[in-house]
């Protein structure tokens, strides 16, 4: 086989890719992971009874936001890391110090605001031993997911791409266990909640360049 022939070969069944095909595929590839975490909250813990009262707190809604927009600056950076070179990746995984450094302050506000005697219990709460196993459990469907569509694309960072898939995942997975948990306290969701989304990008980008590596086709040689 001559080097035309290969080129030939490797450019005979180029089609130009959708619009939004990449887009498509990572909301697919989330929306079905965190479907399955929301089951599985539902079936192996469910959902916190008193959810209609909770909801009326900003608390509740503050937890959910923070994790969700975790979420979706790594879906952001995810989608240039889905692509050859993952030009401006890095630069959109950044703006996740944002949601991070308000969630700080809330907790540094709340300690601080807060009687000496009762600051160990705000950080630990109740279930501070199984809050971050719980959320890095509950990434694993979107993680799934996530994995699943961005090994069906290009990404060449294999580990960046990992660690952004399992941001994403760790964020939509802690959304979905906070319809069961019952903490309420900032100090609280800066350290366990925190560390159960990072536990999940840790584990992302050690399975990145494990999972996400381009299937290599064996051609015939002649």
């Amino acid at each position: 086989m001559t080097t035309d022939d290969l080129e030939s070969r490797l450019v005979a069944e180029l089609t130009l890719t959708p619009r939004l095909f990449v887009l498509r595929r990572l909301l697919a590839g989330a929306g079905a992971g965190a479907a399955v975490s929301l089951v599985l909250v539902a079936v192996l813990l469910g959902y916190r009874p008193d959810m209609a009262a909770a909801s009326q707190t900003p608390m509740f809604w503050w937890k959910l936001v923070y994790v969700l927009v975790l979420a979706m600056v790594a879906f952001w950076s995810a989608d240039r890391f889905a692509r050859p070179g993952g030009e401006g990746g890095s630069r959109r995984g950044l703006w996740a110090i944002a949601p991070l450094l308000a969630a700080l302050a809330l907790a540094i506000w709340q300690l601080a605001d807060a009687p000496a005697s009762a600051r160990m219990a705000m950080v630990m709460g109740g279930s501070a031993r199984v809050c971050s196993w719980c959320i890095i459990a509950f990434s694993i469907p979107p993680m799934v997911g996530l994995l699943w569509a961005v090994r069906g694309l290009a990404p060449t960072r294999l580990v960046p791409a990992g660690a952004m898939i399992g941001l994403a995942g760790g964020g939509l997975g802690a959304a979905a266990y906070a319809l069961h948990c019952t903490e309420s306290t900032g100090p609280f969701l800066a350290v366990w909640y925190s560390g159960g989304i990072a536990g999940a990008a840790l584990l992302g980008g050690l399975l990145g360049p494990l999972l996400l590596r381009w299937p290599i086709a064996r051609l015939e040689l002649r």
